[in-house]
């Protein structure tokens, strides 16, 4: 209730925040939240898209200052002795659209710093105001794991690897318990009433009397937003489509220059080869033909990493 409570209140900015609980057996128990306080975005390492940290409530949970903030708020469960165990944290999520970068980041720190056990917990809230809740965990493979600690992500490495994005995350399965508080609290909520929806008419003689308009209200089928999730799926699509068009210009923007540099190469390696053709000739030692190696530098391949999570 706190996750789903934090979620809806911040959207549709990401809020975030870790969990604490018990790893009993090969079942890890989740017990309470706590949000974390926003903060500044934290540098992302060198090898790693600084783009990364531009949503600061996303990159919170890597945060050293809210590192700190866990440990003295599990410092302070345990002096009044419950649950007091690091198991992960939450993020908020828009119609499914929650894999990114910051996700990513913030999962691999969880997993590499503190337990490899720890997962992510996602509310998509949209989906959770439809009547259904949307509450699932998630924890990075270990193949992509050991990719990430690499920056293998070349066109070369993903390849060989046989990365996919479906290889990225594993979900788990996730049951959710209510205490008997929040049980007794759920039941003093009142039903939802139906008195407002339409019903059909018990007879022929009553539709006779009050007949249904046979054409449609051409002010709301015009209407733009009936139906703003379709909106909201069609911008992500676009957003998608629009990341794309940027990976596929760096990447042949890449090729262009890769391929004047190997043209240059070439055209050093057959002078070179030439001029020692005419040293043996004139009997005297050849010149090395590897020293193209020390004066050209060929341009190094942009990361397929985002290309791959979008």
């Amino acid at each position: 209730m706190k996750i789903i409570k934090h979620c809806a209140q911040t959207f549709p900015t990401t809020a975030t925040g870790f969990v604490v609980g018990m790893d009993v057996s090969s079942q890890l128990q989740i017990t309470n939240s706590f949000p974390f306080p926003t903060v500044d975005a934290p540098q992302t390492d060198g090898h790693h898209d600084g783009n990364a940290a531009s949503n600061t409530p996303a990159a919170a949970p890597r945060a050293k200052s809210n590192t700190a903030y866990q440990a003295e708020m599990i410092r302070k469960l345990r002096e009044v002795n419950v649950d007091a165990n690091n198991v992960g944290w939450y993020t908020s999520a828009n119609l499914g659209n929650f894999i990114n970068l910051n996700m990513i980041e913030n999962q691999y720190h969880y997993q590499k710093e503190l337990n490899e056990r720890t997962v992510a917990i996602v509310h998509d809230v949209p989906r959770s105001s439809q009547g259904s809740l949307s509450l699932r965990a998630f924890r990075l493979s270990q193949a992509f794991m050991t990719s990430y600690k690499e920056n293998k992500f070349s066109s070369e490495a993903l390849s060989k690897s046989g990365l996919r994005y479906q290889d990225i995350l594993e979900e788990l399965p996730l049951t959710v318990h209510n205490s008997h508080l929040l049980t007794s609290f759920l039941h003093t909520l009142p039903a939802p009433s139906t008195a407002s929806q339409q019903s059909q008419p018990p007879s022929l003689a009553n539709l006779n009397k009050e007949p249904l308009p046979l054409t449609p209200n051409l002010t709301s089928s015009l209407t733009l937003t009936i139906d703003p999730f379709l909106l909201q799926t069609t911008e992500s699509l676009l957003d998608t489509i629009e990341t794309h068009h940027t990976e596929l210009n760096n990447h042949q923007y890449y090729q262009r220059q890769l391929a004047r540099e190997q043209a240059k190469i070439t055209a050093w390696q057959q002078k070179r080869k030439a001029e020692n053709a005419s040293r043996a000739l004139a009997k005297q030692a050849p010149l090395p033909e590897d020293e193209w190696q020390r004066l050209f530098k060929l341009p190094t391949e942009p990361g397929r990493l985002e290309t791959l999570i979008n």
